[in-house]
Order: C-alpha cells, then sequence, then structure tokens
C-alpha cells in the first residue's frame, strides 16, 4: 500500500504569505467601512441640523414649543426626548426583569425538548417587525390595558399620586412603554441565554460542590460571570426602544409642545423618533426641516451616551470583576 504523505495536503507558506496584503487590506477596509459610515451620518445630520442651532442655539434642546407655522416658527426638543427617555425606561423596568428570568429558565432549568420550541419561539418573536406589534398594540392590546390595569390603577390611586392622575384612553406613555417591552423582551433574552449557555460548567460544579442549592448555584456562579454580558444585552434593548419609531408613533397619543411632556404614566407624549416621522413629509419650511433633522442629531447623540456609558460600566465589571477575561 502506498504510504500517504500528509506534507502534500499542506499549501507551502510562500504560497500563504503572497495572500497576507490582500487579506490584510480587505479586513483594513471592512474595519474602514464603519467608521466611514458613522462619519457620513454625522456629516449629514450635522449639515441638515446646522440652521436650527444657528437660530435657537442650546436653547433648542431645553425650550418646549414646538410651532411649524412660517413667520412664527419656534421649536424645542425637551418634551420629546424626556418623552423618549420615560417611554424608554418603562420598557427596561419591565422588559429586563422578564428577559432575564426567561433566560435563566432556559438555559438552567427547562428540559432540553422545552428549551428548544422555546428558544424557536422567542427567535421568531424577535424576528416579527415592530409595524405588526404597533397595529396589534392599536387594536387590540390598547383596550385590555385600559380595562385591566389603567381604569383600575386611576379609581385606586387617581385622587392620591399624580402618577395615576390623568383618565385613561390607552393612548399614551404607559402603553407604549409595555409594548415597546413586549417588543424587546424576546431580543434581551435570546442574547442572555447565549451567554449563560456558554458559562463553563465548572462555576456550576464548584457551588454544587459546596451544598448549593440551584438557586444558590445561578445566584453566585452563573450571574455573577456574565454579569457585565448581561448588561450588555440589556443596553442593546435599551437602543432598540429608543430608537423604535413606527410602533410607538401609532400608541404614544402624539401630542406635540408643552402637552407632549408627560406628567402623568397616562399623559399622551411623543418620542424623537415618532416625532420626526410624523411631520417629516410635511415640513412646512427650511427651518422646520432643520429642527427635524435636529431632533435626529438629539436622538443619535443621546444613543452615542448611552452606549458609551454602557461600555465604560462593562469595561469597568470586567476589570474588578473578572480580570480572567471572563464574559
Amino acid at each position: 500500500m502506498k504510504k500517504h504523505n500528509d506534507n502534500q495536503s499542506l499549501i507551502p507558506l510562500t504560497k500563504l504569505s503572497k495572500f497576507d496584503p490582500i487579506f490584510k487590506f480587505i479586513l483594513i477596509g471592512a474595519a474602514a467601512y464603519t467608521l466611514l459610515m458613522l462619519a457620513l451620518i454625522l456629516f449629514a445630520v450635522g449639515e441638515g441640523s446646522k440652521e436650527i442651532f444657528q437660530n435657537e442655539g442650546f436653547n433648542f434642546l431645553t425650550n418646549t414649543d414646538w410651532n411649524a407655522v412660517p413667520g412664527r416658527e419656534s421649536f424645542g426638543a425637551l418634551p420629546y426626548i424626556i418623552g423618549t427617555l420615560v417611554s424608554s425606561g418603562i420598557a427596561m423596568a419591565i422588559g429586563v426583569p422578564i428577559s432575564l428570568g426567561i433566560a435563566i429558565f432556559l438555559s438552567e432549568i427547562a428540559s432540553t425538548k422545552l428549551k428548544t420550541s422555546l428558544s424557536y419561539i422567542i427567535e421568531l418573536l424577535a424576528a416579527v417587525p415592530s409595524i405588526v406589534y404597533g397595529f396589534w398594540a392599536l387594536f387590540v392590546f390598547r383596550f385590555w390595558i385600559v380595562d385591566f390595569v389603567e381604569k383600575p390603577l386611576h379609581n385606586l390611586f387617581g385622587d392620591s399620586l399624580p402618577f395615576f392622575a390623568k383618565t385613561p384612553f390607552g393612548l399614551d406613555v404607559f402603553t407604549a412603554g409595555i409594548v415597546l417591552a413586549i417588543m424587546i423582551i424576546p431580543i434581551i433574552s435570546s442574547i442572555i441565554r447565549e451567554l449563560l449557555s456558554v458559562v463553563p460548567n465548572s462555576q456550576r460544579e464548584a457551588a454544587y460542590s459546596l451544598g448549593a442549592t440551584r438557586w444558590e448555584t445561578i445566584k453566585i456562579a452563573v450571574l455573577p460571570y456574565a454579569k457585565s454580558g448581561i448588561l450588555g444585552a440589556s443596553i442593546i434593548g435599551l437602543g432598540r426602544a429608543i430608537g423604535e419609531t413606527m410602533l410607538v408613533t401609532l400608541i404614544i397619543g402624539n401630542a406635540t409642545g408643552l402637552n407632549a411632556i408627560p406628567t402623568s404614566l397616562f399623559s399622551q407624549s411623543q418620542t424623537l423618533s415618532s416625532l420626526i416621522a410624523n411631520e417629516f413629509n410635511e415640513a412646512a419650511s427650511e427651518l422646520h426641516l432643520s429642527a427635524l433633522i435636529g431632533l435626529g442629531a438629539v436622538l443619535l447623540l443621546l444613543t452615542m451616551v448611552i452606549n458609551v456609558v454602557a461600555r465604560l460600566l462593562v469595561y469597568k465589571m470586567v476589570k474588578t470583576s473578572n480580570p480572567g477575561g471572563r464574559i
């Protein structure tokens, strides 16, 4: 029998070295693409919003008026910044704990068969377009919220707590926050589930060997190991909630000006992205168009600040409690 020579199947290193410059160029180009896209976006948004900032200055971020009548234009982004933060905050307060619970159940408790089925369903929910969630919320879900949540809360606490003071209608910041939470739960839970699934079994075995229960093992061995990744997954969900447009446009009530500042959970409001979607095609003047692009600039800046802060928190967690390079 002829002896096989393994060396014949190997490509000489001299031939591989010829492709190194090409491979390096492709990688540099791929990395430069992201920087180029960011630079183009920043340039377009900055150029488009230059007029409103020249006219309003920093007051654009603090004013509450929104008047697009030519000759009497007055634009302020503050109500929509608050509406964006409040609706996203409600979504995160509801969505993150539920997402974490789903991920823990799937990775640590559920049987293999149940885990596979539920994981597939969650991935399908994560792929549902936001406009579908919006139509469902507008024609079905908001009536459930009004009848079973908002009216009981208003009747019980409306006279004593300002959060529940306004008459429930269903098209408000509270409903928008809940629907946003429903939308981001599949995304966050899928990411956290993947993170928990790659936690080494040695972590669990060490806890079990010390007599820990299943819950204690999850608490002291699994979650601390993946906490920086869990924070990162939550920030991804927050970014999705802040930038969501059509869902919020359909369900938040679309108030403008001072009325858009939510003084109650049942207040109608509007976010930065929903106002842009509502008025961009009907911009009455160049200044009005510039104001809408200025809202986009504020939204971009807000998203970048949140992501930078999140990265700093993740880095701090990894540096202080994860010196070995864990998740």
